[in-house]
């Protein structure tokens, strides 16, 4: 599978000029092989934006993620649209029960546009954000079959609980995407926690940021992808960039043989 990983220069509320990047991204990995596109946390809106999240909420139908999935039956690929500001009162067609307010929710799309799995952030952050006041967390796991591969989906602030990575794990995830808007000064937690969670796994994790000021913050871009013994296929800085990756699906199978940590887990 060759994954992109989009990190998308994200304006605060400019959510026309943000999808369109995000689309042009999407056109732009295709040219370059990709099967699976990957975009950042809150892209439309921005994550720090939190002052135009009601305005720019919208459900699963809405116009952000029909332009999504319409370019990804276009172009052939399959999209994780990282996530937008769900208004769970507007959803119609989400087999996922889900009450009333807004949710981080991230969708991920099949090479035809149709969905194949849902997933609202569990951990909302609470520190110096408006996240945990303004949001409602996820109760469901997002997992799926996509090309061959198993593909697990949690959202930045996830990456801090190794719990939610294991129970993606046990239900047999090859690969774990972990769309984000992670600021400055913690970069060394973002390398870290990443490739902890690839390691103590053994499996695959790809971390795709996005880039850009806000007035409060800035975000520190570096999208990782990890191979499940924690080794960096590729990475880059904070600039606006597409990190392309190839997995290797066998490679999880023979990391867990060569080093039998996943069955030497005493449950």
């Amino acid at each position: 599978m060759r994954l992109a990983l989009a990190q998308l220069e994200i304006e605060a509320g400019a959510i026309e000029g943000n999808r369109e990047r995000a689309l042009d991204a999407i056109a732009a990995a295709a040219d370059r092989g990709a099967d699976l596109v990957a975009l950042p946390e809150i892209f439309n809106v921005g994550y720090f934006a939190f002052d135009t999240y009601r305005r720019g909420a919208e459900p699963v139908e809405g116009p952000t993620l029909t332009a999504i999935a319409d370019a990804a039956r276009d172009h052939g690929v399959g999209v994780l649209a990282g996530s937008i500001v769900e208004d769970l009162a507007e959803t119609e067609s989400v087999e996922t029960p889900a009450d009333e307010g807004l949710a981080n929710t991230s969708v991920l799309f099949d090479r035809d546009g149709s969905r194949l799995a849902v997933y609202r952030k569990h951990h909302l952050f609470g520190y110096e954000s408006a996240e945990a006041r303004m949001l409602v967390p996820g109760e469901t796991l997002g997992v799926a079959t996509f090309g061959g591969a198993t593909v697990g989906m949690t959202t930045c602030y996830d990456l801090r609980f190794p719990e939610l990575y294991r129970d993606i794990a046990e239900a047999g995830a090859d690969l774990v995407v972990v769309p984000s808007a992670w600021p400055y000064p913690r970069v060394e937690h973002w390398k870290l926690l990443g490739r902890a969670r690839a390691v103590e796994n053994q499996l695959f994790v790809a971390t795709v940021n996005g880039a850009g000021e806000f007035d409060d913050a800035s975000l520190l871009g570096r999208s990782t992808a990890y191979d499940p013994w924690g080794t960096t296929l590729a990475s880059t800085d904070d600039d606006p960039d597409l990190v392309v990756a190839d997995i290797d699906l066998d490679r999880v199978e023979a990391v867990r043989e060569e080093f039998p940590a996943w069955r030497d887990r005493r449950i």
